[in-house]
């Protein structure tokens, strides 16, 4: 009988970084949420060539496939609620936006058998996991695409804390999930032939979920955001070089996995965060992935022009009121639009301003926090050094130098900076406290693209 084994490690300490400070945080009770719509959208998968597996009025159960990719035909997406598919959403050159599915009041579920992840081989489980739809919950770096099942990642990672501002407590949201938890771990110990790791908040995770999780190594980190992005995680515990292969999902993403082997259907049911200074009584809700917010925020947001994101305001996604949650969404923000201009706002004291360069006196109390809107405060301007990018981005990478070589298309230079180790979300923080007001985000994602274009 082989023994199980929890390797604690050394903390790693991120001092690079900034924490941006938001009114709005979600107070910690649950309340309950149903919503009679949900959709799945082909936009939150990167790479993916949507192909439709079903037609405008068909019945589908939880778990029923709606589409697959037209390049891994194996990778299949599964309804998260049973009812009626209603609309089949399309944009520009026809590209399918969204799968909509008016929900039955009871939810019915397409049965996947259950089973022990520790007596079935890999083969197996990858199996459930594509059937059941399960498998898009795991990415891959580089590119930040969905993984591909045939690959032996050198490491599988999973980022128990969000350093995201105003993002959800997952010690919070995974209380009482500890048997769910650990039989998703199971299934994913035997998806690689390397290391598991679980990657905790020094000072702030405390939940038994996680610290008592076994056949894992357990790494602490401590610092400011973007100490809880994976990517910076998986920089200082194992970087990828050309030709690696990591993967990377997140708490309830395990626990989705977790349910698939103890109950034998796809049950993607997830906790979300409510936040921002425009919402009334921020909180946290139970529901379905690729609910339909306006449940959420009806009778629950101040008037006034207002942004909603699903996700985080540095790298979330804008949608309408009426709106869907993202596949891999967790939270949603309510802020202010930018909407309005300010006469010589740059020249009055800024008590209430926030400024990353110390622009503002409100820098003389660090601990405020603020409500912000979506204006730029300014337009595109030359792309210049400052030396400000390397104070937020903690990598041995030179972040300045990484997108200029994206701009132009180097292959070889892009390489030699790195660009198999980040993803957009790495250069949020830089985008935002950019004085040219570039959309740094775009131009990564454009250099990503590009790479597995070139790779491929």
């Amino acid at each position: 009988m082989s023994l199980i084994i929890t390797v604690m490690s050394k903390i790693i300490k991120i001092k690079k970084g900034f924490n941006i400070r938001l009114i709005g945080e979600a107070e910690k009770i649950f309340a309950e949420v149903k919503s009679d719509s949900y959709a799945l959208k082909p936009t939150d998968f990167i790479g993916v060539f949507p192909k439709l597996m079903v037609r405008e009025g068909d019945e589908v159960k939880a778990g029923t496939p709606i589409f697959y990719d037209k390049y891994r035909e194996n990778i299949v997406f599964t309804s998260p609620v049973s009812g009626k598919i209603t609309e089949v959403k399309r944009g520009a050159k026809r590209l399918m936006q969204e799968i909509r599915i008016a929900a039955d009041n009871e939810i019915s579920y397409e049965s996947f058998g259950t089973a022990n992840p520790n007596k079935l081989s890999k083969e197996a489980i990858t199996e459930k996991l594509l059937k059941s739809g399960v498998w898009p919950l795991i990415r891959q770096r580089p590119y930040s695409i969905i993984a591909n099942p045939s690959d032996d990642p050198k490491a599988i990672f999973i980022s128990a804390f969000d350093t995201n501002s105003l993002a959800p407590d997952y010690d919070f949201i995974v209380h009482g999930n500890g048997e769910a938890f650990q039989t998703g771990l199971n299934a994913i110990i035997k998806l690689t032939s390397g290391k598991v790791h679980l990657n905790i908040d020094d000072s702030h995770t405390s939940s038994k979920v996680f610290t008592n999780s076994k056949g894992v190594q357990i790494n602490q980190f401590s610092g400011p955001h973007p100490t809880g992005n994976i990517g910076v995680q998986i920089h200082h515990i194992d970087p990828i070089n050309k030709g690696d292969i990591v993967w990377y999902l997140d708490p309830q993403a395990v626990l989705t996995i977790g349910r698939l082997f103890l109950e034998g259907k796809y049950n993607a049911s997830r906790v979300i965060a409510l936040t921002g200074s425009e919402v009334l009584k921020p909180k946290y809700y139970k529901a379905i992935n690729g609910t339909s917010v306006k449940n959420i925020v009806d009778n629950n947001v101040k008037d006034g022009h207002l942004r909603y994101i699903s996700g985080n305001v540095l790298t979330g996604t804008k949608i309408d009121s009426n709106g869907y949650l993202g596949f891999y969404d967790s939270q949603i923000t309510v802020i202010p639009e930018g909407d309005h201009y300010e006469f010589l706002g740059w020249g009055l004291p800024g008590l209430n301003k926030f400024s990353f360069t110390k622009t503002f006196i409100s820098w003389l109390m660090p601990n405020k926090k603020y409500r912000l809107h979506t204006n730029l405060n300014g337009g595109n301007r030359a792309f210049v050094i400052t030396g400000e990018f390397e104070k937020v981005f903690p990598m041995d990478i030179y972040p300045l130098q990484l997108i200029k070589a994206i701009m132009i298309e180097d292959i070889d230079l892009m390489e030699n900076l790195g660009i198999y180790e980040v993803d957009e979300e790495d250069f949020a923080l830089c985008e935002f406290i950019d004085t040219s007001k570039t959309e740094i985000q775009s131009i990564v994602r454009k250099g990503l693209d590009l790479m597995r274009k070139e790779m491929s």
